[in-house]
């Protein structure tokens, strides 16, 4: 009796192995799409595969847009640090003393006024 029970314990165990195995060999092999939860979920499927494409495409053009923000941010630094170098530069070149100095180096008959200026004031 006992041996008949051991018998009826590994034979249960033996067909759920083989259900394991064959369940994994319909999985590998492509077999479960053919089953018929799978042929009635097509459609939900199809669906789902198409929200994760849309998903990936998103996240890869936003990071391409990150990059591209990121390009122009340092550009824009860039930019305004040669903006800030130029304008120092003006404004030392234009300073009376240096205008001065040049005016003197090129033998001008150029001097600077001894008087100080003065507004004219319109009458009417």
């Amino acid at each position: 009796m006992e041996e008949a029970r051991a018998k009826k314990q590994e034979n249960k165990e033996g067909d759920s192995k083989r259900k394991r195995a064959n369940s994994l060999k319909n999985i590998v092999g492509g077999d479960i799409l053919a089953t018929d939860f799978f042929r009635r979920q097509t459609k939900l499927l199809v669906l789902i595969m198409v929200f994760i494409i849309f998903y990936v495409h998103n996240r890869y053009a936003s990071q391409q847009q990150q990059i591209e923000i990121d390009r122009l941010k340092k550009e824009l630094t860039d930019i305004k640090y040669d903006a800030l170098t130029r304008s120092s530069e003006l404004m030392e070149k234009s300073r009376q003393s240096r205008i001065e100095e040049y005016i003197s180096t090129q033998e001008s008959d150029l001097q600077t006024s001894t008087n100080p200026p003065y507004e004219i004031e319109n009458d009417n």
